[in-house]
């Protein structure tokens, strides 16, 4: 199979909403433009200044009807739509303090109500990442077509969140990928770390209801619940589905 990049996937706003690019321009030392920009923080919040960790925000391994938000972003007047099965649409400005109370209303029968309970919307000045790094999520269409074999189901990309994933790799090599570089179109990801999954991926993004054993699944057949990297951009350029990668 050609290593190919078959997506590109933005998260506005963290843990609310998926959005799909056909390409984008990444930058060196930063984030996938406009990927987490926003986070909500709920009612037991302990947040620093700047990136705060995920256990500050309302997101889908506490709450997992989230994970059936998809959302779309206006770049040009940071203007997010929200839509969910259950809730409907709704479109607002999250940077608007005056459209918060609307939003919460629409968001907050998805929350749990013995779950701390969602409060404001913040952002960091790059995105609120599930780590300190300033990191893409980098993931293959081979490891996930072999964790849905062994686990006798179809799993969809979008309960991982990824922002890339690559076509073309053999199932699960790019676990020994830590410390490479992986060039896709005009730009370089350097790889840092596998990623640790949490519960919000046994969540059934159509849905927003629990209907996978991923992380069981993850433990039982390879010992850990690792799925996809991080790497962080350090050639800038831009990438769009359909370009090839290579590891240098």
């Amino acid at each position: 199979m050609t290593a190919l990049l078959a997506q590109i996937c933005r998260h506005p706003i963290k843990g609310h909403g998926r959005e799909t690019l056909a390409s984008v321009r990444l930058l060196a030392g930063e984030c996938l433009a406009w990927d987490r920009h926003w986070a909500v923080a709920h009612d037991a919040a302990k947040l620093v200044e700047g990136w705060n960790r995920c256990v500050n925000f309302a997101r889908g391994a506490k709450a997992p009807a989230l994970m059936a938000i998809t959302s779309s972003l206006d770049e040009a007047t940071a203007t997010v739509t929200l839509h969910h099965p259950d809730r409907g649409e709704m479109t607002f400005r999250p940077d608007d303090p005056a459209d918060l109370p609307r939003f919460l209303e629409w968001v907050t029968p998805l929350n749990p109500p013995d779950r701390a309970q969602p409060v404001a919307i913040v952002k960091a000045g790059r995105g609120m990442t599930d780590t300190p790094l300033p990191a893409l999520s980098i993931l293959s269409t081979a490891s996930l077509a072999d964790l849905s074999s062994k686990m006798g189901q179809p799993l969809s990309r979008d309960r991982w969140r990824g922002n890339l994933w690559l076509d073309g790799a053999e199932p699960w090599a790019e676990l020994d990928w830590i410390g490479k570089h992986l060039a896709i179109g005009g730009a370089v990801l350097k790889i840092e770390e596998r990623i640790e999954r949490c519960s919000a991926t046994t969540v059934d993004p159509e849905t927003g209801k629990v209907n996978a054993p991923t992380l069981n699944a993850l433990n039982t057949h390879f010992g850990h619940q690792d799925f996809g990297l991080y790497g962080v951009v350090v050639e800038s350029g831009p990438i769009a589905v359909g370009d090839e990668w290579r590891l240098a």
